[in-house]
């Protein structure tokens, strides 16, 4: 046994390492998110004071999410990236690392030229070479740089914004107006005004991107809004019709919410909606509860086990009698509070309470110059936010709504559902621009610091489409944006390999399944003539057709019926038009002898009457009217 096993390795080793069958080389993790990195000149930072923090080193910025897993964790090492190494350093290096440097390296740290040293001496420690490139700096400047750069690093760790790595979800043919993320991150949901939702999962969704399910609400209506219940079982798809649907999970329809009667004046005493929605949105603790306006001017709660009828209708409070409508919508995190953005640019506030009504607790009448596009509140129920067509963004303390805290400009709007979003931890807010046509700026996505106020950063996500929609998921730790024109849209989804989670990270790293020989299966195709007749393939309609054109009795055209005697040529075939008739016809009660007389017999016949006892012109005419000529019977004539 051992000479066998001796022999083998000796026959085994005149085979090159290469014989047989290989494992397949896996494309590393590095290389497939450089393939989704985002440029540098695509984001545009306008931070006052400095610029935005570099997002690409992956070993702070690891730190920086392992403390925040872990806040309470004692050994977690200083966040920031390791002290830089000196200028002649070689970058590159082979093999372990280098050891920590000693008093003989501070004296020798550059390339020398020529031969190498001869060994250290005494002498040679007072002479360090000929080194390439300026002197290095005292240790004392040396120590004091580090500590400025460890603490701009520390200072900057606050914008740790997944922004360096990109992914474009497509399908949509125009702009992505409605975006849904579950609470798990799992699934993402898009709607737009080509009046589609496409569904993705992340968990079976490869590279290519591609959506697992397409749905169309209402043909002809753009969809305007989604929202998932709390438990994400299933979802609330708003149109531009007035009746909202509810889809489950899997994108199968459970029910739609009735449309009340457009004649009744009073919208309190409708069963629904008449106009158009507008927005809507899940109760955020009650899975049972949703939200809706429309524009017909009211505010509609809603329990998705009765489709039927509504809980209540809030009709808010105007400054003149009329139908304004009710352009946004929103909960407050609780669900004990409910905002509406009313067309006349006010912003109006009701608390769920005890025998509560439409009458608002909270009434800011001109919040804005132009229609309310969204509204969001914190967390904490302190502040509100909302966005306008106006283009400015204000934050509101709900404890003072006379004036805003806060009013941002130049904040381009175009499109009634251009939302706000918080970060996870709520210290930045973040909101999209739109395209105007003399800019050359594109669709921007702006963050802002809550509590300073100010503008952290501004990304550029597309050149030539408007950013809409935007949700940075806590789960995740990705920011979703959806953008667009009249020809395409999309939804952007931004991460970063080192700070966010499954998501985009999943799919990106999935690649597309090769199509195996097993794919391409043909299904054979057995013709029996001569089968039974209950298993005889049924002959093609084209053949039936042509069959049909030559048997003369199919192919013949049905007569048209006749509307009365002697119509379309025949004459006296229906023997009269009603049915009675027709019946005393054949009964023999009514005798017809006109079909056989003679007409000019039949007007001699009264000639003498006429003459004895004339009635109507003729007494008016008797002197001067000539004596009256008959052409007699030539019937004698014919005969010859």
């Amino acid at each position: 046994m051992e000479d066998e096993a001796d022999i083998y390795d000796g026959i085994r080793g005149q085979f090159p390492l290469t014989f047989g069958k290989q494992a397949k080389s896996q494309k590393s993790l590095e290389k497939i998110h450089d393939a989704t990195r985002r440029s540098d000149a695509s984001a545009t930072v306008t931070n006052k004071k400095k610029d935005l923090p570099s997002l690409s080193s992956s070993s702070s910025s690891k730190v920086w999410l392992d403390s925040l897993r872990n806040p309470n964790s004692s050994d977690v090492p200083p966040v920031g990236p390791p002290p830089p190494q000196p200028s002649g350093q070689d970058e590159g290096m082979i093999g372990p690392p280098r050891p920590p440097p000693s008093q003989e390296d501070d004296d020798a740290a550059g390339v020398m030229i020529g031969p190498p040293r001869p060994p250290p001496s005494q002498e040679d420690n007072d002479d360090a070479g000929a080194m390439i490139g300026p002197p290095r700096p005292p240790v004392d400047s040396d120590m004091e740089d580090e500590d400025e750069e460890e603490e701009e690093e520390a200072e900057e760790n606050r914008y740790r914004i997944p922004l360096s790595n990109e992914i474009v979800l497509k399908g949509h043919t125009k702009i992505v107006s409605a975006l849904a993320v579950d609470h798990s991150g799992s699934r993402v949901l898009s709607g737009s005004y080509d009046y589609t939702v496409r569904m993705y999962d992340f968990q079976g969704m490869n590279s290519r991107l591609q959506s697992f399910r397409q749905l169309e609400p209402f043909e002809g209506h753009q969809v305007r809004n989604l929202s998932w219940s709390p438990s994400s079982d299933r979802f609330l798809c708003v149109t531009g019709s007035a009746q909202a649907k509810i889809y489950d999970r899997d994108g199968l329809t459970l029910g739609e919410f009735v449309k009340g009667d457009m004649y009744i004046r009073d919208l309190k005493n409708t069963k629904g909606h008449i106009c158009g929605l507008t927005c809507g949105e899940w109760h955020p603790k009650t899975k049972e509860t949703i939200l809706t306006s429309s524009e017909d001017g009211s505010l509609r709660i809603w329990d998705v086990n009765n489709f039927q009828s509504q809980m209540q209708v809030i009709k808010p409070k105007l400054a003149r009698p009329g139908r304004v409508p009710v352009t946004t919508c929103a909960w407050d995190r609780e669900g004990k509070s409910i905002v509406g953005g009313i067309g006349d640019g006010s912003i109006q506030i009701w608390n769920l309470k005890p025998g509560w009504g439409s009458r608002p607790d909270i009434h800011v009448e001109k919040g804005h110059s132009d229609d309310i596009t969204a509204l969001k509140f914190s967390s904490d129920g302190r502040i509100l936010l909302s966005r306008s067509f106006d283009g400015s963004l204000k934050v509101w303390d709900i404890r003072q709504m006379k004036e805003p805290l806060k009013v941002f400009e130049d904040l381009p709007n175009h499109y009634a559902q251009t939302n706000i979003a918080f970060s996870p931890d709520e210290q930045f807010f973040l909101t999209g621009t739109s395209v105007e046509r003399e800019s050359t700026t594109g669709g921007l996505l702006c963050f802002y610091d809550r509590v300073k106020l100010e503008l952290v950063s501004r990304v550029g996500i597309s050149p030539t489409c408007s950013v809409v929609q935007c949700a940075w998921h806590p789960k995740l730790n990705q920011v979703f944006t959806t953008s667009g024109d009249k020809s395409q849209g999309g939804t952007h989804i931004l991460y970063d390999p080192t700070l966010s989670e499954r998501g985009a990270l999943v799919c990106v790293a999935r690649a597309p399944r090769k199509k195996s020989v097993d794919d391409f299966e043909v299904h054979p195709v057995i013709h029996n003539p001569h089968a039974l007749p209950l298993f005889r393939d049924q002959p093609s309609r084209k053949r039936q057709r042509e069959k049909i054109l030559k048997d003369p009795l199919k192919s013949h055209k049905p007569e048209i019926p006749i509307t009365g005697p002697g119509y379309g040529g025949r004459v006296g075939t229906s023997k009269g038009s009603l049915l009675t008739q027709y019946l005393l016809k054949q009964g023999g009660m009514i005798k017809e002898t006109w079909m056989e007389e003679d007409p000019r017999e039949a007007i001699l016949k009264y000639a003498d009457v006429a003459a004895k006892d004339p009635k109507f012109i003729a007494p008016a005419y008797a002197q001067t009217q000539p004596a009256p000529v008959f052409a007699e019977s030539d019937s004698e004539d014919e005969e010859k």
